[in-house]
């Protein structure tokens, strides 16, 4: 079970629900309809000292570790899941290097230059408002689902690499001040490996770097997640934001890393009960006159939301509670079960929320068909989409690590 909070994290989520309530929430609409980046919340949160949310507070962040993170993600998702799911990439741009780092065994002489590089990235983000992106879907999914190296390339060179590829469904794209890649590096002695994985910090304006698709799609509109193209860009040695070989080990060793789009689909899935009620109750400007909560047939379907949103809630907060190291084997699989279980139901949720409030719900000017559409994108969301989460619980219960047949 997940502990009781601590002041801290109830301070942060109250931050969290002031910004989206007052500032978020309202603006959730026109950034869909246009389908703009929410340039406006980012002024807020970086007003507010959310861009060092997951930077340690020996280095002047707010020392936000995983937990604590994926509460206040959660409580973000509540009011606008584009900006939710944005700030996802830029918190672990900085959660990675640090908490994730620091928990994997190096040589010390390793851990003093990562020491050394990421404190110029922190710095990089509490002193010019530096926002990270962290690209990771390639044309083919087979290397951002853990099957195969990244079609991306780095090319060791003097002072650096030279890094060659595309990005896809890369949110910031255009916003971000510097993108988070994952890429394989060129090693002359062998063939390209998922061991050999570099993380590099690209500046948007690197010479090289472009943007370019467009970006028209069902939910998650405000992303503003357009392809990335990298023709020989030189990333200097001091862009590496986890040593040589730490973000394999990290992805072998501390899986939760890759569950922290689930904060968001756990907020919308709130927001969409919330809101049901709410218009249920005759609360909701728009909602009929006539009090619709004495339907037994209303009833009934919120009991089944709830249900669904506990079923959802408890599963999260026990994985997100067990996050750690080496974690033991049912807690991966619990991990998987949790992501899988907040996707899905998040988007069940928005579906009973629409049918039980009916036919005026589906208007644009109530959330609710905005969450729905938003809801429908997280169970494709790599590395870990409901399908490889189903996969994996299946394929890890029936065998044992290096069990073949």
């Amino acid at each position: 079970m997940f502990p009781a909070l601590t002041a801290n994290q109830e301070r942060l989520i109250e931050i969290a629900r002031v910004l989206g309530r007052a500032r978020f929430a309202p603006r959730a609409a026109k950034h869909d309809l246009e389908a703009s980046f929410p340039f406006d919340n980012y002024a807020d949160l970086r007003e507010a000292g959310f861009l060092g949310l997951t930077i340690p507070a020996r280095y002047g962040g707010l020392g936000a570790d995983y937990a604590t993170y994926a509460l206040v993600s959660a409580e973000l998702g509540r009011w606008c899941g584009a900006t939710a799911l944005t700030f996802n990439m830029h918190a672990c741009s900085m959660l990675w290097p640090g908490q994730i780092v620091d928990d994997l065994p190096m040589a010390e002489p390793d851990r003093a230059a990562h020491e050394h590089r990421r404190a110029r990235i922190y710095e990089r983000v509490l002193q010019e408002g530096a926002v990270f992106a962290q690209p990771f879907s390639e044309p083919d999914s087979a290397a951002a689902a853990g099957h195969a190296p990244f079609g991306t390339s780095a090319r060791p060179v003097d002072g650096g690499w030279v890094v060659s590829g595309e990005k896809h469904f890369a949110s910031l794209s255009g916003a971000a001040h510097y993108y988070g890649l994952l890429c394989t590096e060129n090693r002359p002695d062998r063939a390209p490996r998922v061991e050999d994985t570099l993380y590099l910090a690209v500046p948007a304006e690197a010479p090289g770097a472009e943007v370019f698709g467009s970006w028209d799609p069902l939910g998650m509109r405000g992303t503003v997640s357009r392809s990335l193209r990298f023709r020989e860009v030189f990333v200097p040695e001091d862009h590496l934001m986890m040593p040589r070989g730490i973000y394999y080990r990290a992805a072998v060793s501390w899986p939760h890393m890759f569950m922290t789009l689930c904060p968001t689909y756990l907020g919308i899935a709130q927001a969409a009960f919330d809101f049901t009620v709410a218009y249920l109750r005759g609360e909701v400007e728009g909602a009929p006159r006539t009090s619709a909560r004495r339907s037994a047939a209303k009833q009934l379907a919120v009991a089944e939301m709830r249900l669904k949103l506990e079923q959802a809630q408890a599963l999260f907060y026990r994985a997100v509670g067990e996050a750690r190291v080496n974690p033991p084997k049912a807690d991966r699989l619990r991990a998987y079960a949790a992501q899988h279980t907040v996707m899905e139901h998040a988007s069940d949720i928005c579906r009973l929320a629409i049918r039980t409030c009916g036919g005026r719900s589906i208007f644009r000017a109530l959330p609710l068909e905005r969450l729905y559409r938003d809801s429908r994108c997280g169970s494709l969301m790599l590395p870990w989409t409901a399908d490889i989460c189903l996969e994996r619980m299946g394929r890890e219960s029936l065998f044992e690590p290096g069990e073949r047949e």
